[in-house]
C-alpha cells in the first residue's frame, strides 16, 4: 500500500474505534441471531405475518407463509419524471423472478423520494435538497422496519438518493445490500455545445427557445445524465465500495446486458444472506478500508464536491468518523486520472468506452492507493472490480480487462496522470475551512486576490449580472446564509455560466459561499462548504463590500486580508432568513432540520455517527449536541474538537 494511503487508514480506525466497536458488536449480534433463527418473517406473530404476505401473487404466498426461502426488500427510488430513475418502473418484477430462480422470495418494501437537483436548480426547491438526503435514509429505514427481510436491493442513482439509501441500510448493517444501477443515457448534444448555449443565453445573445433546444438534446431520454456530477460520482463510488456488481455502473438503459445484470443482482442479494454461504452483511463491507477507496476514487477522477458531505454523513453511519483533514491530505497522495465534463469535454460513456472502472480500479490497485483486501457483493477482494460484464450467447459471463485506456485524453495511468494531486482540495484560513474543486479550473485561475462583492441571496448576484454591475472588474463574490442551518445549503450552480462569462471576457473572478455547487461546478474557481457558516456565526458573516479575499486553491488558504483588529470590532451583517420568511415549496415542513442540522463538516445532517453511545465521545466529531445545548454551541464545540485533531495528527 502507499503510505500515505495506510497512514490515513490507521488514523481512521483508531479515531473510530470506539463507535466503530459498539456499532459492530450490534450489528453482528443480529446477524449471528439471523443465522441461528432462519428468515427474519418467520420470528413475526401470526398476525403480523398475515398483513405481510397479504396482497402478495398466488406464487409468492406459499414461500412467505413458509420459513424456507430468505426475504428481499427491494427499496425504490423509481419516480417516472426523472430520468435517472424512470427505468425502475420495470426493475421490480425482473429483481422478484430473479430472486424466486435463486432460491429466495422478494417484495417491493418501500420507496424513497427522488428529487431532482437539475429541475430545482436555482428555486425554492432546492433548499430541501440537502435535507432529503436524510428523509430517504428514514423512509430506507422505514421499509427494513417490519423484519420481514434478510438482504436488501436498493434502487437509486442520483445525488441525495444513493447516500440517503446507504445511511438507512447501514442502520440495518447485519442485512446485506445490493445498489442495483439504472445506467446513463446514451450521449447527446456534446458537452462544449451545451455549456456555450449557456453562456450565449446569459449574455442575452440567445434566447429561451434556442436554450430549451439544446439542453433538451443533452438531457433526452432514459437514464442518468451523462455529465461527472453528483448522480455519476455516486456510482462511481458504490462500485468502488463493492456495493455494485463489477461492471455495472456505466451500463446504458434498455440494454440485453442492463437487464442481465439487474438479474444477477437479485440472484447475488440471496447468495450472500445469512442462509447462504457467503454472507455479507452491508455494515461489514462498509469499513474504514471501504470508506478511504471511495475518498481515492472521488479524488482520482474529480468528482461531486457534493461527497465531501455525503462520505462523511455514510462513514458515520457505520460508525467511522471521517473527517475533511483525511480527505486534504489523501488528495495530496492521489493524482488526476480522468477528465470528464465538467473537468473535459469526454462525457461517462466516453469514460466507460476508454476503459472505465475496470482499468481505473485496477491502475489505482496496482498502485497502492486502493484497499484491495475488502469485502464486496461480489465477494472477498476488490480484484473482482478488474473485470467487465459481457452477454456470451445470451449468458452473462465476467472478462478480467487487459491494457489499459483506450483514449488517454479522458483515462490516463497513475504513472502519467492529468495532476500529480486529486481534483478536490480542502482550503482554510480566517474565514474558516471550505472545499474547492480545482479539476475543472485552469492553473491561472487557481489563485485570486480581489475586493469582496457580497450577496446574502443567490438571486441579488444574477440581478447584479444582469445590470451589467459586475462588469469590468475582479472580484470575489461572497454568497453568505448559504449554510444547512440558513436554508439547508441549496447549490448555487445556476451562478456559474454568468461567472463564466465574465471570466472569459478576462476578468478573475471566483466565489466563496457557504453554500454548495454541487458536481456540475465548472471552471470559475470556488470555495464552498465553508465553515462554520454564516448563521453559526462564522467569520464569512463579517466580510463587507470592498474587502479583499485572497483564495489560493493549490496552496490551501483561504483568507480575508483584513486586520485581526478591525475583524474584532465588527458584529455579523446580514441574517438568515426566519421561520415565518421561510416558506412556500414545503419548506416550512423543515424548519426543524434547520435547527438540528450539523455543519458542513460533519456531513450537513441531522444524525450522528453510529454507535456514539459510546462515553468515549462527545459532540464535537459528528454527534448530537447535549440535551439543551443550542445549534450554534454543538457548532463551536464541533469547531474546537476539529482544531484539538488537526493538531493532534501534526496538521497534516
Amino acid at each position: 500500500m502507499n503510505p500515505v494511503i495506510q497512514e490515513i487508514t490507521d488514523r481512521i480506525v483508531e479515531r473510530s474505534r470506539a463507535s466503530r466497536t459498539v456499532y459492530l458488536e450490534r450489528i453482528r449480534r443480529d446477524g449471528e441471531a439471523a443465522r441461528a433463527k432462519g428468515p427474519a418473517r418467520a420470528h413475526l406473530g401470526c398476525a403480523n405475518l398475515a398483513h405481510g404476505f397479504a396482497a402478495a401473487p398466488a406464487a409468492d404466498k406459499p414461500l412467505l407463509r413458509g420459513t424456507a426461502k430468505p426475504g428481499v426488500a427491494i427499496v425504490t427510488s423509481y419516480n417516472d419524471m426523472l430520468s435517472a430513475h424512470q427505468p425502475y418502473e420495470t426493475y421490480p418484477p425482473v429483481l422478484k423472478a430473479a430472486v424466486r430462480a435463486a432460491g429466495g422470495v422478494a417484495q417491493v418494501a418501500g420507496g424513497v423520494p427522488a428529487m431532482c437537483d437539475g429541475i430545482t436548480q436555482g428555486r425554492a426547491g432546492m433548499e430541501l435538497s440537502l435535507y432529503s438526503r436524510d428523509v430517504i435514509a428514514m423512509s430506507t429505514a422505514i421499509a427494513l422496519s417490519h423484519d420481514m427481510f434478510d438482504a436488501t436491493l436498493l434502487l437509486g442513482v442520483c445525488d441525495k438518493i444513493v447516500p440517503g439509501l446507504l445511511i438507512g441500510a447501514l442502520h440495518f448493517g447485519h442485512l446485506p445490500a445490493v445498489f442495483v444501477p439504472a445506467g446513463p443515457m446514451t450521449s447527446g448534444l456534446p458537452n462544449k455545445v451545451k455549456a456555450r448555449t449557456r453562456q450565449l443565453f446569459a449574455e442575452g445573445k440567445v434566447g429561451r427557445d434556442e436554450l430549451l433546444d439544446a439542453e433538451a438534446k443533452s438531457y433526452h431520454s432514459p437514464g442518468t445524465c451523462t455529465f461527472y456530477g453528483t448522480a455519476n460520482s455516486n456510482q462511481a463510488l458504490m462500485e468502488v465500495m463493492g456495493l455494485h456488481l463489477p461492471g455495472s455502473t456505466f451500463v446504458n438503459p434498455h440494454t440485453e446486458l442492463r437487464q442481465a445484470l439487474t438479474e444477477a443482482a437479485g440472484r447475488r442479494a440471496v447468495e450472500i444472506t445469512a442462509h447462504g454461504s457467503e454472507y455479507t452483511p452491508v455494515g461489514e463491507l462498509v469499513d474504514e478500508k471501504a470508506i478511504v477507496n471511495a475518498c481515492v476514487a472521488l479524488l482520482a477522477t474529480g468528482g461531486s464536491t457534493n461527497h465531501t458531505l455525503h462520505l462523511v454523513a455514510m462513514a458515520a453511519a457505520a460508525g467511522i468518523v471521517l473527517t475533511w483533514d483525511d480527505l486534504a491530505c489523501l488528495s495530496k497522495a492521489v493524482p488526476s486520472l480522468t477528465r470528464i465534463y465538467p473537468n473535459g469535454q469526454a462525457d461517462v460513456n466516453h469514460f466507460r468506452d476508454a476503459g472505465g472502472m475496470q482499468v481505473l480500479i485496477g491502475d489505482l490497485i496496482d498502485a497502492g492507493l486502493l484497499h484491495a483486501d475488502v469485502l464486496t457483493v461480489a465477494g472477498r477482494g476488490l480484484d473482482h472490480y478488474r473485470s467487465a460484464p459481457e452477454l456470451r450467447n445470451g449468458t452473462l459471463v465476467w472478462e478480467q480487462v487487459s491494457g489499459g485506456s483506450q483514449d488517454l485524453d479522458v483515462l490516463r495511468p497513475v504513472s502519467e496522470p492529468f495532476a500529480a494531486d486529486g481534483g478536490i482540495h480542502m482550503v482554510e484560513g480566517n474565514l474558516g475551512r471550505a472545499v474547492s474543486k480545482v479539476s475543472a479550473v485552469k492553473p491561472e485561475h487557481l489563485v485570486i486576490e480581489a475586493p469582496a462583492k457580497v450577496f446574502d441571496d443567490q438571486l441579488d448576484l444574477l440581478s447584479a449580472f444582469e445590470a451589467g454591475e459586475l462588469d469590468g472588474q475582479d472580484f470575489v463574490a461572497v454568497i453568505r446564509y448559504q449554510g444547512p442551518s440558513a436554508n439547508g445549503m441549496p447549490e448555487l450552480h445556476k451562478l456559474t455560466p454568468p461567472l463564466a462569462v465574465l471570466l472569459d471576457r478576462g476578468q478573475r473572478v471566483a466565489i466563496v459561499t457557504d453554500g454548495r455547487m454541487s458536481g456540475a461546478s465548472g471552471k470559475v474557481p470556488a470555495a464552498i462548504h465553508l465553515s462554520p457558516e454564516a448563521a453559526d456565526g462564522g467569520p464569512i458573516a463579517l466580510v463587507r463590500d470592498g474587502d479583499v479575499v485572497r483564495l489560493d486553491s493549490a496552496a490551501g488558504t483561504l483568507e480575508l486580508l483584513v486586520p485581526a483588529e478591525e475583524l474584532a470590532r465588527r458584529t455579523p451583517a446580514g441574517r438568515p432568513l426566519s421561520d415565518a420568511q421561510w416558506v412556500g415549496t414545503g419548506r416550512e415542513l423543515f424548519a426543524t432540520f434547520r435547527r438540528m442540522a450539523g455543519h458542513a463538516e460533519q456531513g450537513a445532517g441531522i444524525f450522528g455517527v453510529s454507535g456514539a453511545e459510546s462515553p468515549h465521545h462527545g459532540p464535537g466529531l459528528g454527534f448530537p449536541a447535549e440535551a439543551g445545548a443550542s445549534h450554534l454551541e454543538t457548532n463551536r464545540v464541533g469547531a474546537h474538537a476539529g482544531a484539538t485533531e488537526r493538531a493532534r495528527i501534526g496538521g497534516q
